[in-house]
């Protein structure tokens, strides 16, 4: 198996009432494309819960995340992305992968934090048809896809558009 995501290194969120497969399916794939994986909460070593009760623990705290040691960053759905859209180490560092050209990701609820670190004005996007006009609203554009890829971002609607979402995520990372 070809593992084109070897020596890239991708950040995700998590943090309680994160939506479990948008975040272990793209997980698993890009560690089976070769990446490593690290993810951040608000404490680290931390044991967060998910939406469908699936636990997950945090490798980092947010505040020790730097995105200059990443080559992308996974912003995964739930509830959890209403709480940490809230915190300003979350919207600097979404704003600095998305100033350095680096992937950024987001599916369902997970645009919400893009919206509020303030990088979709004018790009195309999908997500969950509930933040539609939010994303609108932020500048995005918006289309209903399984996946929409704009230059370095990539989104998707929920989990049934995972495949597509995992796919899109490891052919942006591998090019960048």
């Amino acid at each position: 198996m070809q593992k084109p995501l070897v020596n890239r290194r991708v950040l995700a969120f998590v943090g309680d009432i994160y939506e479990d497969l948008e975040l272990w399916y793209p997980k698993l794939r890009l560690i089976e494309a070769g990446a490593e994986f690290v993810i951040a909460g608000e404490e680290a070593q931390k044991v967060y819960e998910g939406k469908n009760g699936y636990p997950c623990k945090s490798d980092i705290s947010i505040d020790q995340a730097n995105a200059g040691e990443y080559d992308a960053v996974l912003l995964p759905g739930g509830f959890m992305p209403d709480r940490l859209r809230r915190l300003p180490k979350v919207k600097s560092l979404i704003a600095e992968f998305a100033e350095s050209q680096k992937c950024v990701a987001a599916i369902c609820h997970g645009g919400w934090l893009a919206i509020s670190a303030g990088v979709y004005r004018g790009v195309r996007v999908t997500g969950s048809p509930g933040i539609k006009d939010d994303l609108e609203n932020a500048g995005a554009i918006w289309e209903d896809a399984p996946v929409v890829v704009d230059r370095h971002f990539v989104s998707s609607r929920k989990p049934d558009d995972l495949p597509w979402f995992a796919s899109a995520m490891i052919e942006v990372i591998s090019q960048r």
